[in-house]
């Protein structure tokens, strides 16, 4: 968990926001731990998996005034439970949560991927919207598998918890999130209440 902590918190952390400020915005980047950002709980399969947690508790306040000073918040997942053991905390899952947590309109999860697909060996069938209901029927069915679950888990959580719209977008795609957010058609799957 130390080396996880160092090469999240200390290297990938840092160059995502020297890559933010060499794109001309100011970021600032924190982890988890930060101001109690986000406590953790072992997940249940903590014993086999090792230090693997979840957000038990988000704790926004430090954000607040970043967000309100125009910066950009680059927040590693790694957190501590209570008794301050760290752990490694899913990082879409805690994006969710903090989207939640800030009262964010709209969650956006960026993958490898073109978003949910209603046949997941047909890259063409891509499911440009669908409800809660929705996918948790394609969820029972098989329809989503794989990674796309607990992007799909959060995704609906975070709608549960007062976020109105949460989409997952393909990565890969030049300009993927200006045109999710900029346009109508989108560019991946957008999941509403």
């Amino acid at each position: 968990m130390e080396v996880v902590e160092m090469v999240l918190v200390g290297k990938v952390n840092k160059q995502l926001v020297s890559l933010i400020s060499l794109a001309g915005a100011t970021a600032v980047g924190l982890c988890g731990k930060d101001a109690r950002l986000l406590t953790a709980r072992p997940s249940p399969d903590a014993a086999s998996l090792g230090f693997v947690g979840e957000v038990a508790r988000v704790d926004p306040a430090v954000l607040r005034p970043i967000i309100a000073s125009g910066h950009i918040p680059v927040i590693a997942t790694v957190a501590a439970d209570e008794a301050g053991q760290a752990y490694n905390i899913n990082a879409d899952t805690a994006a969710g949560e903090i989207a939640a947590a800030v009262g964010a309109e709209k969650l956006l999860l960026l993958t490898d991927v073109s978003g949910i697909l209603a046949d997941r060996d047909d890259p063409s069938s891509l499911v440009k919207e669908v409800d809660v209901a929705g996918v948790r029927r394609m969820m029972d069915e098989g329809k989503v598998g794989g990674g796309m679950i607990p992007k799909v888990k959060c995704c609906v959580r975070a709608i549960a918890q007062g976020v109105k719209t949460a989409s997952i977008i393909d990565g890969r795609v030049p300009h993927s999130l200006l045109l999710e957010l900029l346009t109508d058609q989108g560019t991946g799957t957008m999941i509403t209440g």
